[in-house]
């Protein structure tokens, strides 16, 4: 590791969406801020989400009126603030008569567009199916409302380089293995899991946003008991082929009155999603069971004309939500609320740690959690995160932005740049710079990734292995066979051993 031991203002321990969330907040504000990440970014939780930015049309049932209007509020501001990884999705919802009745969900849409302020989606409306919608035959009416999609690993990645632009040290693969408070400091070691050497650092404050970790970080790197616990919920995801006829999503109900999510996911998929089971385990260790694989299955195949088995999923994947334990039955009705504990004994150094949130929320939580660490900085600046454009965000629309991008670059292949503008917006031009051609963008790894985008994302996004780009930097690991992974780790290897110790400069 590079540096040396020094003083800062915040260390936040976490590199998910919470964490870099905090970090860019408090940067902004003109804190001295080092963030550290054990693993990748957003390697755990932050990336295994249902990429919605969304109010949680079912969280109104569980009567979370506040909730539901900040994420509402949030969804406008992400989708301006980010319109490469977020963009608007419209959502079907099939009606089935002794589910939920016409009139409750009517009710409950009114409610959703309502709520809060709306003035990029439309309004929710009754719709009817016809023979040209993938639904079954006997599925004749609905309704559609609006939400929006987020990439959400990218969202944390491309949070985290606006944190650096503003001035925060940001450090994956490095552990904290000790925290210890003094009465001016938090004395902080942190270990870089690639090379064993280790570091001491200062703050004065420390935040613990380690997501599924943080009750366990107490007892493990603080050597004091947690002030609450979460409950750890699995959620599980399938991606199947394409279901969707277009760019609609689908929200279907079930018989134990959770919903499932049918989302058109990159060109050719369909993502399916999520499940709700209590987990007690590692949650870097999390994989979709055989039961909840036949769980989604059961669902699309009730709705569905084309019926799927397990040899239809492509992929899967699993995330461990910490929610606030709030003592409900079922992991479904478990709150998906935040809340802060703030220990700041008194002429000691504060403790903040982050309980629980949901991604579309992590804004508003991010400022919140941020206020309070200015309360012990009087010299901080005011909130600011509300407009803040993450980068290759400057720009009107996707279509406008390809368009401009592939008169530059005429030889570009449509294919790619689609996906550039949807990865980096503005920022592609950034990565493509003075190529003329598709040579210039040097060896071909797999689909349409190429070696100019790989150096690009491990010079300026702190991608290191094939997992970190194939998988939550782009999702070309879709189309990836096992070979070509070997090829492309093998590739990153050489580059490292090349390149000397590690180092990201991502503005």
């Amino acid at each position: 590791m590079t540096g040396k031991a020094g003083d800062y203002d915040v260390i936040v321990i976490g590199g998910g969406v919470n964490g870099t969330g905090i970090a860019m907040d408090a940067a902004g504000r003109g804190l001295k801020v080092l963030l550290c990440e054990m693993n990748d970014l957003a390697s755990a939780t932050s990336s295994r989400s249902s990429k919605l930015i969304h109010g949680g049309l079912r969280y109104l049932e569980h009567y979370e009126f506040r909730l539901v209007r900040q994420a509402l509020a949030e969804r406008e501001s992400l989708l301006a603030n980010a319109p490469h990884i977020m963009w608007p999705l419209r959502f079907r919802l099939p009606h089935q008569p002794h589910l939920r009745p016409a009139w409750m969900i009517r009710a409950g849409l009114f409610l959703y567009d309502h709520l809060a302020k709306r003035e990029r989606l439309p309004a929710s409306r009754s719709v009817t199916f016809t023979p040209d919608d993938p639904l079954k035959p006997e599925i004749t009416r609905g309704f559609e409302y609006s939400d929006g999609w987020a990439d959400d690993a990218r969202l944390v990645v491309l949070t985290a380089r606006k944190a650096e632009e503003m001035g925060a040290e940001v450090l994956t693969r490095t552990r904290c293995v000790r925290a210890e408070r003094g009465e001016d400091t938090w004395q902080v070691t942190l270990l870089d899991t690639f090379t064993g050497d280790s570091r001491v650092v200062n703050a004065r404050a420390l935040v613990n946003a380690a997501g599924p970790w943080v009750s366990s970080l107490f007892d493990t790197t603080m050597g004091q008991q947690a002030p609450r616990m979460i409950r750890m919920v699995k959620g599980s995801h399938i991606v199947v082929p394409r279901l969707n006829r277009d760019s609609e999503a689908y929200i279907l109900q079930n018989e134990d009155e959770r919903i499932v999510f049918v989302i058109p996911y990159e060109d050719h998929f369909s993502l399916v999603g999520t499940t709700d089971v209590d987990y007690d385990g590692n949650p870097a260790e999390a994989t979709i069971s055989d039961e909840e694989t036949r769980y989604l299955l059961d669902i699309v195949n009730h709705y569905f004309r084309h019926q799927l088995t397990p040899k239809d999923v492509v992929w899967s994947y699993s995330g461990v939500r910490p929610l606030m334990d709030d003592e409900e039955d079922s992991a479904q009705k478990a709150s998906r609320d935040y809340s802060f504990e703030v220990d700041a004994p008194a002429g000691k150094t504060p403790l903040l740690s982050v309980f629980g949130g949901k991604l579309t929320t992590f804004r508003k939580l991010s400022e919140a959690a941020t206020d309070k660490l200015c309360q012990y900085f009087p010299e901080a600046g005011g909130r600011w995160t509300r407009t803040a454009v993450l980068p290759g965000g400057d720009f009107e629309s996707q279509p406008q932005l390809q368009e401009t991008l592939q008169e530059r670059y005429p030889w570009l292949p449509e294919l790619l740049a689609s996906r550039l503008v949807r990865c980096y917006g503005t920022d592609s031009y950034r990565l493509l710079g003075a190529s003329e051609s598709l040579n210039d963008l040097g060896q071909h790894f797999l689909g349409t990734l190429y070696e100019r985008e790989v150096q690009y994302l491990v010079r300026h996004e702190w991608a290191i292995t094939a997992e970190d780009i194939l998988w939550r930097r782009t999702k070309q690991g879709l189309y990836a066979s096992q070979r070509e992974v070997d090829k492309l780790d093998h590739w990153l290897e050489n580059r490292e051993k090349l390149a000397g110790p590690r180092h990201c400069t991502a503005g």
